[in-house]
């Protein structure tokens, strides 16, 4: 199998505009994944891809709980009939603070890649949210690989060791342009609210060896400096290449920005992740 080839670094957000994301292709950045839990139909694909030469789409991610695969499938080959090559499938089973039909993740998620199979999606062509290890090992075994989401280089490492040198590793990370320590954690902190509300990403952190009192409301200032990258675009761009050098392929960055100023503060980083 075939890892996709995105790049070293791609950009994660919501609501990306084909003309950012015109301007982001031209910056050098490989990919856009698109965040949040879009419907099956994801017809707000294509204009993306239409505005750009290469750039890749990821979803991060189609939620299973609310995009039925048969859809879903639908959808991936309608877009790769468009841009051959160029989507790529994230898909997730979401929190289960938020789903009342949540069961055990690696069932629902085995059941819904043979629903794939079943409708065609190749396995290279998908990737799965992944964090423990159960479904890390069952993203390198049914799909490209995973996409974990609120991490460290650490569990970049510890992800590596669990899919194996041919499987496919897109961690995310947060980044916020400051030098200002107390800024850029008030900035995290407000994007880390949700998530110190689901188990998931608790006992992932704890995992990682974050104790009770990291991870609990509004989160330390140690758990928000290893999620979120600040400093100086030497220094942001010097931690995101940490999950390049512990195994990672390629990095989706989201800048905690408004849309607005997302094209600016990545033209800032492309010269330091050495995409320009």
């Amino acid at each position: 199998m075939t890892k996709p080839d995105l790049g070293r670094y791609g950009v994660f957000g919501r609501g990306v505009t084909p003309a950012q994301a015109r301007d982001i292709e031209a910056l050098g950045y490989g990919a856009v994944w698109v965040g949040g839990s879009p419907p099956a139909e994801l017809d707000w694909v294509e204009p993306i891809l239409d505005a750009t030469e290469n750039l890749q789409l990821a979803t991060g991610i189609v939620n299973i709980w609310t995009a039925a695969a048969g859809p879903v499938a639908e959808s991936f080959h309608r877009i790769e009939a468009a841009h051959p090559g160029r989507f790529l499938l994230g898909i997730g089973v979401g929190h289960p603070e938020a789903h009342q039909a949540y069961r055990k993740p690696v069932a629902a998620l085995t059941e819904y890649l043979d629903r794939l199979d079943e409708y065609g999606v190749p396995r290279d062509r998908r990737v799965v949210a992944a964090l423990g290890p159960k479904v890390l090992k069952l993203s390198a075994d049914r799909a490209a690989g995973a996409h974990p989401y609120l991490t460290t280089p650490e569990h970049t490492e510890q992800a590596r060791a669990v899919i194996g040198p041919e499987a496919f590793l897109a961690p995310e990370h947060k980044v916020v342009l400051t030098t200002d320590p107390e800024k850029a954690r008030a900035v995290g902190r407000k994007a880390l609210d949700v998530y110190l509300n689901l188990a998931n990403y608790l006992n992932n952190w704890k995992r990682l060896g974050f104790g009770d009192e990291d991870v609990a409301k509004p989160g330390s200032d140690r758990l928000v400096d290893a999620v979120v990258a600040y400093g100086t675009v030497d220094a942001i761009a010097a931690r995101l290449k940490q999950h390049l050098d512990a195994g990672a392929d390629h990095v989706p960055v989201q800048v905690l920005t408004g849309p607005d100023k997302l094209v600016a503060a990545l033209a800032e980083l492309a010269g330091p992740l050495g995409l320009q």
